[in-house]
C-alpha cells in the first residue's frame, strides 16, 4: 500500500506533464517552447535527467506535432559519454529524426498504411533497396537500446516494480511500438525486392532480417514475462519462423503485429482498493485529474479502434492480394485463349493466300501452255518452209540431171533451139533462189512482227486494271528470267549465223519466237510479282520490266530493216532481264508456312464460276450468231456445243452433291473435302478447264465471225472442251457409286458434248473447204511477164509432179521385183 501511495502520484504527475507538452505542441504546431526550456536543462551533469529527457522527447515525437522531429540543435554531442544507455538512446533519437526528416510522408509514430509505404518506396528498385537498408538501421538502433536496458536490469519481479527499474523500462513501451511497425515495413519491402531482383543479390538482406527477427522475438518474449509491461501494454507475438521471401505467396500468410495500450479504466480498477488514500495525496488536483483521465481514456479508446480497423484493413489487404493472384491467373488463361484464336485466324489467312497463289499459278501455267502452242505453230511453219526449200533443191538437181540428159541426147541441129530454154531455165533457177531468199526474209519479218505483237500485248497487260489483282511468286519470276537469258544467248547465235550468209534464217526465227514468248512471260510475271512486293522493290521491278519491253521493241525494230539488221544487238535487253532476275532473287521469301484451305468453298466457287462463264459464253455466242445472220451471207458456222456444256456442268454439280452427302457421314462438307483433298483438287482443275474451254470457244467464234480468226482455232477449242469433259467425268466417277443415276446422266451429257464437239470439227472443215473451193483465180490484173512467170512455175510444178509420179511407179516396180526375188530365194 505504501508503494502504491508513493508511485501513483508520481505516475499521475508524469502523465499530466506529458499530456500538457503534447497538447502544447499541437497548439503551437511545433515544439519551440519545449526546446527553449530544454536548452537550459543540466543534461551533461546528470545521467538520470538525460535519460528522462530522451524518454520525454521520444514520447513527444510519437504523439506530438510532426514538426517536433525537426532537431533544433545537436544534443547527441552533449549526451554522449554520460552512460551507455543515454548514448544508445540519443543515437536512436538521432536516427529516428534523420529518417523522418528524409521521409516526411512517414510520421514519427510510424502509423501509416501500406499505400503510403508503397508511395514512399516508389517504383525505382534502387530507392526501394535504399529504403530497406535505412529501415534495417532504424530497427538495429531500437533493438540495441532494448537489449542494453534488459541486460542492466535483473529480470526478477522485485526490480521491475521499483521506481528505478520502471524508470529504465518506461521507454521500452515506445520501442515496442516502433519495432512492431518497423518489422511490418521490413517484410513488405523485402517481398517487393524479391519480386524484382534475383535471390542471390538479396542474400545479405535475408541474413540481416533473420538476425533482427530472432533478436526482436527474444526481446518481446522477455518483456511479455515482466510484470511492469502486463499492466501497461499488450505485447504481440511473432511467428515461430521468419517469412519465406523466396515464395511470393508467403506474403498472404504474413500478419502485421499489433500493439494495444489498455484503457485508463483498467488501470483504475487495479487501484480501486485504495481510493481514499489516493484522494488524500491529490485533493487539490482531483477535478483536473478527472478531466485529464477522461481525455486519456478517449485517446486510448480511439487508438484501440484504430488498431482494430488496421487489423480489418490488413485482412482486407490479404484478401485483395489473393484476388489479385486469381485475377493474374485468369488473365494468363485469357491471353492463352486469345493467342489460340489469333493463331487460328492467322492460319486461315495463310490458307486463303495459298489458294489465291495457287489460282494465279494455274492461270500462269495455262497462259504459258498457250504461248507454247503458239510457239509450236511457228516452228511447224518454219519446218514447212525448210521442207519447201529442200524440195526446191531436189527439183534443181533433177532439172540439172534432165538438162544434162537432154544435152547428151540432142544433136547439133536442135542445139540452137534448146539454148533458149536452157537460158530461161537458168534464169528461172536464179529467180527461184532469189524468191527463196525473199521468203526467208519475209518469214523473218513476219516472225518479228508477231514478236512485237506479243511484247506489246504484255506491255498493255501492265496497264490493264484486271491485271492489278493478279500476283506471282518470285520463284516463278526467277525461272522465267533465267529462261529468257538463255533464249537471248541463242538469239545472238542465230543472228550472227544469219548475218554471215543471209541465207538460212531458221535458227534466228526459232530463237526469236522463243525469245518473244519468254520475254513477254517475264514482263507479265515481273508486274504480277511487283503487286506483292514492297513499294521500293515494286517500283524498281515495274520500271525494269518496262525498260525490258522498250529495249526488246527497239531490237525487233532494227531487225525489220536490212540496213540495221547487222547492227542489232540484244545486250541492253540482257542487262534489263538480269536486273529483273536480281530483284526476283531479293524478293524470294526465306520460308512460308502455307497450309491447306477449306477446299469445300473452293469447289463451290469454281463450279459457280464455271457455270457463270458458260452462261456468259452462251449469251455472247447467241449475240454473235444473230448478228452474223443479219449482216452476212454465205458460209455460216453454227456452234451447238454451248447448251451441251451447260447440261454437263449441271449434271456434274448434282452428282457432286450426291457424292458429298453419301460419303461425308457425320462429318461436315468442309471436312469431307479436306479429307479427300487430292480428289477435290482434280475436280477443281477439271471445272476450271471446262470454263476456260467455253471462254476460248467464244473468243474463237468471235474472231471467226469478225473474219480475224481461223477455223482451226474453233477445232482446237472443241478438242479442249472434249478433253476437259473427260477429265471432269473421270474426277466425278472416282467417288460416285456405280449404280448412281446422276452418274449416268453425267456420262450421257459427256457423250453429247463429244458429239457436239465432233460436229463442230466436221462443220469447220466443211466450211473451210467451201471457202477454198469458192476461191477463183483472176489473171486480168497481171502483166505479160507475170503471166509468163506463173506459166513457167506451173509447168515446173507439173513437171515435178509428173516426175514424182514416174518415180513412184519405178519404186513400186522395184518393190515388186524385190518381193519376187525374195520368194525365189525362199
Amino acid at each position: 500500500n505504501n508503494k502504491s501511495k508513493n508511485v501513483f502520484p508520481y505516475i499521475l504527475g508524469r502523465l499530466l506533464i506529458y499530456l500538457g507538452i503534447i497538447l502544447g505542441t499541437h497548439r503551437e504546431k511545433g515544439a519551440y517552447t519545449f526546446w527553449s526550456y530544454a536548452v537550459g536543462l543540466p543534461l551533461p551533469s546528470s545521467a538520470i535527467i538525460s535519460w528522462k529527457f530522451c524518454h520525454v522527447l521520444h514520447k513527444i515525437m510519437r504523439d506530438g506535432h510532426p514538426n517536433v522531429s525537426m532537431l533544433p540543435f545537436e544534443f547527441h554531442s552533449h549526451l554522449h559519454g554520460y552512460g551507455q544507455l543515454v548514448s544508445l538512446y540519443s543515437k536512436l533519437l538521432c536516427t529516428k529524426m534523420e529518417f523522418h526528416t528524409k521521409h516526411s510522408e512517414i510520421p514519427a509514430s510510424l502509423e501509416v498504411t501500406d499505400e503510403v509505404l508503397e508511395r514512399t518506396a516508389g517504383t525505382d528498385i534502387n530507392n526501394v533497396f535504399q529504403l530497406t537498408v535505412e529501415v534495417f538501421d532504424y530497427m538495429d538502433a531500437e533493438l540495441r537500446l532494448a537489449e542494453a536496458v534488459l541486460r542492466q536490469l535483473n529480470m526478477s519481479i522485485a526490480i521491475s516494480t521499483l521506481t528505478s527499474g520502471q524508470c529504465k523500462l518506461a521507454p521500452l513501451i515506445q520501442v515496442i511500438q516502433d519495432c512492431s511497425h518497423l518489422y511490418h515495413y521490413t517484410v513488405k519491402l523485402l517481398f517487393k525486392l524479391h519480386a524484382c531482383l534475383p535471390a542471390d543479390t538479396l542474400q545479405g538482406h535475408r541474413e540481416r532480417f533473420h538476425e533482427q527477427f530472432h533478436s526482436l522475438k527474444t526481446f518481446l518474449n522477455k518483456a511479455r514475462d515482466m510484470l511492469y509491461f502486463k499492466r501497461l501494454i499488450q505485447i504481440p507475438r511473432l511467428p515461430d519462423s521468419p517469412p519465406n521471401f523466396l515464395r511470393a505467396s508467403a506474403l498472404a500468410e504474413h500478419v502485421k503485429p499489433m500493439v494495444v495500450i489498455p484503457d485508463e479504466e483498467e488501470l483504475e480498477e487495479q487501484e480501486e482498493d485504495e481510493p481514499e488514500t489516493l484522494i488524500d495525496y491529490v485533493p487539490e488536483m482531483y477535478s483536473l485529474e478527472k478531466i485529464k483521465g477522461e481525455a486519456q481514456r478517449y485517446i486510448t479508446q480511439l487508438k484501440s479502434q484504430i488498431n482494430s480497423l488496421e487489423t480489418e484493413l490488413e485482412e482486407q489487404r490479404v484478401q485483395k492480394q489473393r484476388t489479385l493472384v486469381e485475377n493474374e491467373q485468369l488473365r494468363m488463361e485469357l491471353e492463352l485463349i486469345l493467342m489460340t484464336f489469333s493463331n487460328i485466324e492467322r492460319s486461315q489467312a495463310t490458307e486463303l493466300r495459298y489458294n489465291k497463289l495457287k489460282e494465279k499459278h494455274a492461270e500462269l501455267v495455262a497462259n504459258h501452255a498457250e504461248l507454247l502452242r503458239k510457239s509450236a505453230d511457228t516452228v511447224k511453219m518454219l519446218s514447212a518452209t525448210q521442207q519447201t526449200q529442200e524440195e526446191i533443191e531436189r527439183t534443181k538437181q533433177q532439172l540439172a540431171f534432165e538438162v544434162e540428159r537432154v544435152r547428151q541426147d540432142s544433136d547439133m541441129k536442135v542445139s540452137v533451139h534448146t539454148c533458149l530454154p536452157l537460158l530461161e531455165l537458168k534464169h528461172h533457177e536464179e529467180q527461184l533462189q532469189q524468191k527463196l531468199l525473199d521468203e526467208q526474209f519475209a518469214l523473218l519479218q513476219a516472225t518479228v512482227t508477231e514478236a512485237e505483237n506479243i511484247i506489246q500485248d504484255a506491255v498493255a497487260t501492265l496497264d490493264d486494271p484486271l491485271h492489278i489483282s493478279s500476283s506471282s511468286s518470285p520463284d516463278y519470276l526467277i525461272s522465267r528470267a533465267e529462261a529468257t537469258l538463255n533464249s537471248i544467248d541463242k538469239l545472238q547465235v542465230g543472228h550472227s549465223e544469219y548475218v554471215k550468209k543471209m541465207r538460212d534464217a531458221g535458227n534466228l526465227v526459232r530463237a526469236l519466237t522463243k525469245f518473244s514468248h519468254l520475254t513477254a512471260d517475264t514482263i507479265i510475271s515481273g508486274s504480277a510479282t511487283a503487286h506483292m512486293a514492297h513499294t521500293d522493290n515494286a517500283d524498281r521491278l515495274t520500271e525494269h520490266c518496262k525498260t525490258c519491253a522498250t529495249q526488246s521493241l527497239q531490237y525487233l525494230k532494227n531487225l525489220k530493216s536490212k540496213a540495221s539488221l547487222k547492227g542489232a544487238d540484244p545486250t541492253s535487253i540482257q542487262a534489263a532481264v538480269q536486273k529483273i532476275l536480281r530483284i526476283g532473287q531479293d524478293l524470294r521469301p526465306k520460308g512460308i508456312d502455307v497450309g491447306k484451305e477449306e477446299l469445300g468453298d473452293v469447289v463451290d466457287k469454281e463450279m459457280a464460276a464455271t457455270s457463270a462463264a458458260i452462261e456468259e459464253a452462251v449469251r455472247r455466242i447467241d449475240e454473235m450468231m444473230s448478228q452474223t445472220r443479219k449482216d452476212t451471207t454465205g458460209v455460216k458456222l453454227e456452234v451447238n456445243e454451248r447448251s451441251a456444256i451447260r447440261l454437263l456442268v449441271l449434271a456434274s454439280t448434282d452428282l457432286q452433291k450426291e457424292i458429298v452427302e453419301s460419303g461425308r457421314g457425320a462429318a461436315s462438307v468442309r471436312e469431307f473435302y479436306a479429307r479427300n483433298s487430292r480428289w477435290t483438287e482434280g475436280l477443281i482443275s477439271a471445272s476450271k478447264a471446262v470454263g476456260w474451254g467455253a471462254t476460248q470457244m467464244v473468243d474463237s467464234a468471235d474472231k471467226v465471225v469478225l473474219h480475224t480468226g481461223k477455223y482451226e482455232e474453233l477445232i482446237v477449242c472443241s478438242h479442249e472442251i472434249a478433253a476437259s469433259t473427260a477429265q471432269l467425268v473421270a474426277a466425278s466417277k472416282v467417288k460416285a457409286d456405280r449404280g448412281s443415276k446422276k452418274l449416268g446422266v453425267l456420262q450421257h451429257a459427256s457423250r453429247h458434248v463429244n458429239e457436239m464437239a465432233a460436229n463442230v470439227v466436221a462443220s469447220t472443215k466443211t466450211g473451210q473447204g467451201q471457202i477454198e473451193d469458192k476461191g477463183t483465180m483472176d489473171f486480168s490484173g497481171m502483166s505479160l511477164i507475170k503471166l509468163k512467170k506463173e506459166e513457167m512455175e506451173s509447168q515446173v510444178c507439173l513437171f515435178v509432179s509428173l516426175f514424182c509420179h514416174m518415180h513412184n511407179e519405178i519404186v513400186k516396180f522395184m518393190c515388186i521385183c524385190m518381193k519376187n526375188l525374195t520368194y525365189f530365194f525362199v
